[in-house]
């Protein structure tokens, strides 16, 4: 399956159709006021849904996916049912922009959700601003998306409070006065996660003792993680995606690099733990929200998602794509339209929204404002230590 470009969601049904590259549903078309057929208002939705990080955008999908038929089942918005249309962007640079351009110009959304990645978020935001549809990103976490312009939002905090709390807990937790650094360097959201933490760290005090740099996709971290060690840190942070993080951890572990790892919310999927097995054991990250925080918000959530996909347990990136989808269905009624402009001046007034991750509000640089939480790796699970508020 090379990409997905619907999927169609109807009040009171459970099913999602799936159409492969093009091929329409008949009913699929334009008219009706709010960029839907009659009845229904058509939100897109672009994520990384076969790749290599495949795994974020499968979870954030869901919790959309889940958002959307909880809301459709709850009468939907304006009278209307909400028409999920989504693109697999292949975690490939360039296809962010293709799928985000024809959701709109093709399939005439009003409103674009995605993507986790800050790179995609700040390939696509762009064309957003410029046609004047309001974005919101589940998960990017680099400054940079919002700032492209007032139609882009985000559902969850950014880097530099991200950087600043990791750099707390390396010093305060961790107990951490030397640290090195392993950044990705193709990557938007690891070089400015790097960034934040070295400010926070140097500024209590701490000494960074090396700073490396990987490509996103290599296999072999030998040579950088032989200096790293050489250098003699008491811990490494290293903010990237788990797929890089799992084999850097098997080879930190290989070459006898017995300290403390830790990184963002990039580490925060399962296959973390099935590629790095025991190699990850004992090292942390933080996060968006923890199950184990048992909210009567997050026991409905995790409860409906368990229902709905036989049995899994929500992690973060689907808790961020169904409160994406919820604050986004919100500012719709509180606006009384889906029209672009009245819409991002709702999504702008968001304050203490009840999220699945927590209290939401809107700042004026169209972030949100939110706690952290760090977890650790105990017995092949991801285990809840502490929460961060800002």
């Amino acid at each position: 399956m090379k990409r997905l470009v619907g999927t169609y969601l109807l009040a009171g049904s459970a099913c999602a159709l799936v159409l492969l590259s093009g091929c329409k549903k008949p009913s699929d078309g334009g008219g009706g006021d709010g960029g839907g057929t009659a009845g229904t208002i058509k939100v897109g939705e672009f994520a990384s849904l076969t790749g290599k990080e495949a795994t974020f955008g499968t979870s954030s999908h869901e919790g959309t996916q889940l958002a959307i038929e909880e809301i459709n089942a709850g009468g939907g918005v304006l009278g209307k049912k909400l028409q999920l249309l989504t693109e697999d962007d292949l975690t490939k640079a360039g296809e962010p922009a293709t799928v985000v351009n024809k959701l709109i110009s093709r399939d005439g959304v009003v409103a674009i959700l995605g993507e986790v990645a800050s790179s995609r978020s700040l390939e696509a935001a762009p064309i957003c601003q410029q046609n004047k549809i309001p974005m919101i990103s589940p998960s990017s976490t680099n400054p940079k998306v919002t700032e492209t312009g007032d139609y882009i939002f985000r559902v969850c905090f950014i880097d530099p409070f991200q950087g600043t709390v990791m750099a707390n807990f390396a010093t305060k937790t961790l107990k951490l006065k030397k640290v090195a650094i392993f950044t990705d360097v193709k990557s938007d959201y690891s070089k400015g996660l790097a960034k934040f933490f070295k400010e926070g760290f140097t500024k209590a005090g701490g000494q960074i003792t090396a700073e490396l740099d990987f490509n996103g996709g290599d296999k072999d971290f030998k040579a950088q993680l032989t200096a790293i060690k050489a250098s003699g840190p008491e811990g490494v942070f290293i903010p990237a995606y788990y797929t890089d993080v799992a084999l850097i951890c098997i080879q930190a572990k290989q070459l006898g690099l017995n300290i403390p790892l830790f990184g963002g919310d990039g580490w925060e999927s399962d296959q973390l733990v099935k590629i790095g097995q025991d190699a990850v054991e004992g090292h942390y990250f933080s996060t968006h929200y923890a199950p184990e925080v048992a909210t009567d918000k997050v026991k409905n959530f995790v409860a409906a998602y368990q229902k709905r996909y036989q049995g899994k347990t929500p992690d973060a990136m689907a808790a961020l794509g169904y409160d994406s989808a919820m604050i986004l269905a919100d500012a719709m009624k509180r606006a009384g339209s889906s029209d672009g402009a009245k819409v991002r001046d709702a999504l702008a007034a968001t304050k203490d929204f009840d999220a699945v991750t927590g209290k939401i509000t809107i700042n004026e640089k169209r972030d949100a404002t939110k706690s952290a939480v760090i977890l650790q790796v105990q017995g092949g699970k991801f285990k809840f230590l502490e929460t961060v508020n800002p």
